[in-house]
């Protein structure tokens, strides 16, 4: 019983179909480890033991009353971006420190009708902005492979909690990247799903149309797992497609490696910052899709210098439209005694939101203000669909794209990048929110410092059952995604 938390999610729902372990000794475990590690990793905002306790009893006692279903009794915890009704929701900011969400999220209320059992909720870069998870009211989560580097970000809780085997797995969102770049980071398996297959009704927004929610663990297996209960239609959601929905784990063995044409945009191969470590761990992993039958077709994607100004020029806009309502009047941070209810407005913004929110929010102002609009935001748009169009033309000739997830590893904790420099790290990652497609990170070994790569693909639309499975195969023939830290042998 020491090692519950070395099981896959398919180990986990077959120990407790076979009453090797209750819900209860499975819930204990993983919040002794909380209680035991995540001094350490501070990957938790808030951990919910009464509540996890109480949703594992009522679990196993579906169980026993022959109601449950695959996931019944396992345990997850939610990134602190999704609402979860009468649990401290902040989004990673002082401006949210005392908010209780009223109601839950669908994502949050999918695993409940599914049995999952809620761990707590996972730190996050304040509103999903940042790449390290430095950008937090609560303070930085640290990767379990070095506790002096970055677990990346937004959703840099989420990977830690999972690369310290914290929880099973975890929800993440991705608006520029924010699933696969800490995946890549923490040595995880990470799914940005198409936009649209995730419903984000209460998901607090960043940028709406870039927004959207995924699945981390450590395996493609792990991941379908937990995308069977995230992913489908939600009339609450405006933007949720009426897509059918495929049976993620069912499909797992559908696509056929043998023959798979993969792309290789010549452009990521060759951007400056590329750390010779990464590229030479991702091209030896293509080496291996290569030796299991994928071919590797070289093609153009010759919009890639325009991906990180058209992001940085749309999202931060959408964020200074989503984030007025957060003004000191009707929840959240306050200011003390102010003036009137302009001083009010000015010292609750200014004192609860954090720098590179308010950054992004001045970039975004500035790009939707009268005469800057056309010349700034409708330009980006335009660009934006010059992207989505490179995207489809490759798709004409190729099966999927591979790419760098990220130019580098994990970053130290506190290096001191201007705010371009960083935004440069998500090179590889922003034109996939962009364009709206579904994209996957896989860890594929380790640099010299003994820090993670990831490989990412990229699929055409709604082809999550394709990107999960071609990473499931490859993990049936590597055991990077079964490495774990020092820190995630620990037993509690």
């Amino acid at each position: 019983m020491t090692d519950l938390h070395r099981l896959s999610i398919r180990e986990l729902s077959e120990g407790l179909a076979n009453a090797q372990f209750s819900s209860r000794e499975l819930t204990e475990h993983y919040l002794k480890r909380i209680t035991k590690i995540d001094a350490q990793v501070k990957s938790y905002v808030t951990v919910t033991p009464e509540l996890a306790l109480a949703e594992a009893d009522a679990a196993d006692t579906l169980r026993k009353a022959g109601g449950a279903n695959v996931l019944t009794g396992v345990p997850i915890a939610h990134k602190d971006i999704f609402c979860t009704q009468g649990i401290k929701t902040t989004a990673g900011s002082k401006i949210l420190d005392n908010f209780i969400s009223p109601y839950d999220a669908t994502v949050v209320a999918k695993g409940k009708a599914s049995g999952l059992v809620t761990l707590g909720k996972l730190n996050m870069d304040e509103f999903a902005m940042g790449s390290t998870s430095e950008n937090s009211y609560y303070g930085a989560t640290a990767n379990p492979w070095n506790l002096n580097h970055v677990p990346g970000g937004s959703s840099g809780g989420s990977a830690a909690a999972v690369a310290a085997d914290l929880a099973p797995f975890a929800t993440g969102t991705d608006t520029g990247g924010s699933i696969r770049q800490p995946a890549s980071f923490c040595g995880l398996t990470g799914l940005k799903p198409t936009y649209g297959r995730v419903s984000r009704f209460g998901m607090i927004a960043y940028a709406s149309s870039l927004d959207q929610g995924g699945p981390m663990a450590r395996s493609a297996e792990d991941c379908a797992y937990l995308m069977n209960v995230m992913a489908g239609h939600d009339a609450k959601d405006s933007t949720s497609m009426n897509q059918v929905v495929d049976n993620y784990v069912a499909n797992l063995n559908d696509t056929s490696v043998k023959g798979l044409r993969i792309g290789i945009p010549k452009q990521y191969f060759n951007v400056a910052g590329l750390a010779e470590d990464v590229k030479a761990r991702v091209e030896e992993s293509l080496k291996k899709l290569e030796d299991l039958g994928a071919t590797l077709v070289e093609i153009d994607l010759n919009m890639t210098e325009s991906y990180v100004p058209t992001y940085y020029l749309i999202a931060p806009a959408e964020a200074s439209s989503n984030l007025q309502r957060f003004d000191g009047v009707r929840y959240g941070y306050r200011c003390e005694n102010p003036v009137d209810l302009m001083d009010l407005y000015k010292r609750s913004r200014s004192e609860g939101f954090g720098a590179e929110v308010q950054r992004r929010i001045l970039i975004g102002t500035y790009a939707l203000s009268a005469g800057y609009y056309d010349a700034y935001y409708v330009k980006a748009q335009k660009v934006r669909r010059l992207i989505q169009q490179d995207f489809l033309k490759a798709f004409e000739s190729v099966d999927v794209i591979a790419a760098p997830s990220a130019p580098t590893t994990a970053y130290k904790i506190g290096v001191d990048l201007t705010p371009v420099e960083m935004y440069l790290g998500d090179i590889y990652t922003l034109a996939v929110n962009l364009a709206g497609l579904p994209a996957i990170n896989a860890p594929v070994g380790f640099d010299q410092n003994n820090l993670p790569v990831g490989l990412q693909l990229i699929g055409n639309y709604w082809s999550e059952s394709q990107l999960l499975s071609v990473v499931h195969q490859y993990q049936q023939a590597t055991d990077w995604h079964t490495q774990r830290a020092a820190i995630a042998e620990e037993n509690a």
